[in-house]
């Protein structure tokens, strides 16, 4: 059996679906079950409607690692994915780690960040750097993903597409490229299946770089109909991304996004290495997602 952690998130739901695929028993971690149907509701046996039938899901807080203990029996694996208070001042991820060797699972797949290797002084990327040192000293089977930025943060942008056909965004010419978390959640079922990955640490990037400007032209191209760019100022953006995120983490962000470092706008080579095959462009995540847009 398999725990994926986040399983209702952009990774976790594609990640939860491959394994189902491929015959292994997964139980799904989030902080809330999913909204379920009224079919379900009503049978003995509730299943979220957004997990595949037959994944068992567990409510739990990665907060409090105690709480793991429902979901890590009979486990072999674990796909582990933090939000972003386990890097807070006070947290203890460690402590993940710790409860999952105490249940005897063998093997874990984090998800870190690009950013510890190519910003390594972040408070952020400090904590997650710290991370990946307990893992890899856990004696525990491990593999490392950091991806760069994912192609589902265009979904901020849904709302404003949907009653204006209008993005506002900082940087419209600056590229970076970005990854589908699609190929996130199958690199991750690669690692938590294949021995040969044990001992990976992989970057994550897409095919090509694209910049924001260009995709809301792919947006637009999936729906058919013409979706405007309006260019924000750097202090626009940080007002508006710092009503979600601390200011701290959101001027990081937009330096980031607006300067970009030449290992930042590296095509990776390892989704292609781990997979078989090429990344998907942003275009490909556009056109699957465009009901998110209409």
């Amino acid at each position: 059996m398999i725990v994926v952690t986040g399983a209702t998130g952009n990774v976790g739901r594609p990640l939860t679906r491959a394994l189902v695929e491929a015959g292994q028993q997964v139980t799904a971690v989030s902080r809330h079950a999913p909204t379920a149907t009224a079919a379900t509701a009503a049978a003995a046996a509730k299943v979220p409607a957004s997990l595949p039938d037959g994944v068992r899901h567990v409510a739990a807080d990665l907060a409090e690692p105690a709480g793991l203990k429902p979901a890590l029996a009979g486990a072999k694996a674990m796909f582990l994915l933090l939000s972003g208070d386990l890097h807070a001042p006070g947290a203890n991820p460690a402590g993940i780690i710790a409860a999952v060797k105490a249940a005897g699972v063998r093997r874990v797949v984090l998800l870190s960040t690009q950013g510890v290797s190519t910003r390594p002084f972040g408070g952020t990327r400090i904590a997650m750097r710290a991370l990946e040192d307990v893992l890899r000293e856990s004696g525990l089977e491990w593999a490392i993903l950091r991806p760069g930025g994912f192609a589902s943060n265009a979904l901020w942008w849904a709302e404003s597409i949907r009653a204006r056909g209008a993005v506002a965004a900082p940087f419209g010419d600056v590229a970076l490229p970005i990854v589908d978390p699609a190929d996130i959640a199958e690199v991750a079922a690669a690692c938590l299946l294949d021995d040969q990955h044990t001992g990976g640490v992989y970057e994550l990037t897409g095919p090509e770089v694209i910049t924001p400007r260009g995709q809301a032209q792919a947006i637009a191209a999936a729906l058919g109909s013409p979706v405007r760019f309006h260019d924000l100022t750097r202090e626009e953006a940080k007002a508006a991304m710092s009503q979600s995120m601390p200011a701290e983490l959101a001027e990081d962000t937009l330096t980031i996004l607006g300067s970009p470092i030449p290992a930042e706008l590296r095509i990776s080579p390892d989704v292609e290495r781990v997979l078989g095959r090429a990344p998907r462009p942003f275009a490909d995540w556009a056109a699957r997602t465009v009901d998110a847009f209409r």
